[in-house]
C-alpha cells in the first residue's frame, strides 16, 4: 500500500505538468495567432490601397448624416477601398467611426486605408476656389456663385458695394448665401481697417462714401497703378466742388453697369438718372459696383496731386493734366490715335476727362 501510495505520490505531478504544459501550448499558440493577426491586421490597414479608376485621385462625395455602412458602401463603389467591410472594422476599431465627417474627398490613387479613414475623420474635404474680380456689381457676383456647381441654395442680391472681390475657398455644398456674408464680412473688415487710418481732411463723410467713390476708381481704369491718380482726380474734383463728369456713373444709371461695347451718346449723357455724374453734384446715392482693396486704399489715402482732367493715352493707360488747357491738347492726341485705327473698340474709363459724346 504505501508502495501503491508512493507510486500515486510519484505519478500526480507527472500528470499536473503534462497538463500544464497542454496548457501552456495552447496559449502560446493563442499568442502566436495573435500576433500574426494583428500583424496581418497591420499590413492591411497600411497596405496600398486601390488604383484611381481615372487620374490621380479617387473622388468620393459623402452625404450629410451618412451612417458608417452607407459610407464604407459609397467608398467601396468608388473604389477608394477594395472592402467596405474593412473599412467599417477599422473605423469601429480605431474609434473613428463616431468623427467621420461630410463631404467630398479626394482620396490620392493607391491610398491605404489608414489614410483614408484619417482624412475623413480630419475632414480634409476638396476645397473649390471662386474669383470675384474686382468691378462686377452685386448682380454680376452673383450670377457667378448661381453657375457655380459646388454650391446650393439661393441669395438675395447684396447692396452696391457690399462685397470685397477676392479669390475665395468653397467646399461643395456650402451653401451661396453662406459664401456672400463671408464676402460681405470680407469687405466690412478691410474698409473698418482703411477707414481709421483715412488721410485727413478728405472730401467725405462716411465709409459708405468711400465705397461709392472707390467704385468709380475701380471702373475708370484696367491699369492697377492709375488707380492712386484716378482717385487724386476725383478727390480733387470734390473738394474744388466739380462735377465728376465719370462715364461708368452714366452707364449704371442707364442699364445697372453692363458694359455698352462704344463710347457714349450725347442723348445719354443728358439722361437724367440719379447716377448722372454730368448733370448732378457730387457723388453718386450708391456705388456702381464692388470695388477691390486697392481702389479702396487709394481713395482713402491719395496722392497730393493737381491733376483734375485724365483722358485715355492710346496704350490702355491715362494721361493726367491738372488743367482744362493741358487736358484738351491729350484730348487732341487721343483723337489722332482714334482716327489712325478706325476699326478699335472704343476704350473705356474716359471719365473727368471724356473726349467727345457719340453723337445720338
Amino acid at each position: 500500500m504505501n508502495r501503491r501510495f508512493r507510486g500515486f505520490a510519484i505519478e500526480e505531478p507527472r500528470a499536473a505538468r503534462g497538463v500544464l504544459a497542454g496548457v501552456l501550448s495552447a496559449t502560446a499558440t493563442l499568442a502566436a495567432l495573435g500576433v500574426i493577426a494583428a500583424i496581418v491586421w497591420v499590413w492591411l490597414y497600411n497596405a496600398p490601397g486601390p488604383a484611381a479608376r481615372g487620374g490621380d485621385a479617387t473622388t468620393v462625395i459623402l452625404r450629410k448624416g451618412a451612417g458608417l455602412s452607407e459610407i464604407g458602401a459609397a467608398l467601396e463603389r468608388e473604389g477608394a477601398v477594395g472592402s467596405s467591410s474593412l473599412f467599417m472594422a477599422a473605423a469601429q476599431l480605431s474609434g473613428a467611426s463616431r468623427n467621420l465627417k461630410a463631404g467630398e474627398y479626394a482620396f490620392p490613387s493607391r491610398a491605404s486605408l489608414s489614410d483614408v479613414l484619417d482624412r475623413i475623420r480630419r475632414g480634409e474635404v476638396v476645397r473649390h476656389r471662386v474669383t470675384v474680380p474686382e468691378g462686377l456689381t452685386s448682380q454680376q457676383v452673383i450670377d457667378i456663385l448661381a453657375r457655380n456647381p459646388v454650391l446650393e441654395g439661393v441669395a438675395p442680391t447684396p447692396p452696391e458695394g457690399a462685397l470685397l472681390p477676392e479669390t475665395y475657398d468653397l467646399v461643395r455644398g456650402e451653401q451661396r448665401s453662406a459664401v456672400l456674408q463671408r464676402m460681405m464680412d470680407a469687405r466690412d473688415a478691410l474698409l473698418a481697417q482703411l477707414w481709421a487710418k483715412r488721410q485727413p481732411g478728405l472730401p467725405f463723410e462716411t465709409p459708405d462714401q468711400a465705397v461709392n467713390l472707390a467704385s468709380i476708381v475701380e471702373k475708370e481704369t484696367g491699369v492697377p497703378g492709375e488707380r492712386p491718380q484716378v482717385a487724386s482726380v476725383y478727390v480733387n474734383r470734390l473738394r474744388q466742388g466739380m462735377r465728376l463728369e465719370a462715364d461708368p456713373t452714366i452707364i449704371y444709371g442707364l442699364n445697372g453697369g453692363e458694359p455698352l461695347g462704344r463710347g457714349l451718346r450725347q442723348s445719354e449723357l443728358m439722361s437724367p438718372t440719379p447716377y448722372n455724374t454730368y448733370l448732378n453734384a457730387g457723388l453718386p446715392p450708391t456705388a456702381i459696383g464692388n470695388p477691390g482693396r486697392a481702389s479702396l486704399a487709394a481713395v482713402l489715402d491719395p496722392p497730393k496731386t493737381d491733376y483734375l482732367f485724365f483722358v485715355a493715352d492710346g496704350t490702355g493707360g491715362h494721361v493726367f493734366a491738372p488743367t482744362y488747357q493741358e487736358h484738351l491738347k491729350n484730348v487732341a492726341r487721343w483723337r489722332e490715335i482714334e482716327r489712325s485705327r478706325p476699326s478699335a473698340a472704343p476704350e473705356t474709363g474716359t471719365g473727368a476727362a471724356r473726349a467727345a459724346p457719340v453723337k445720338s
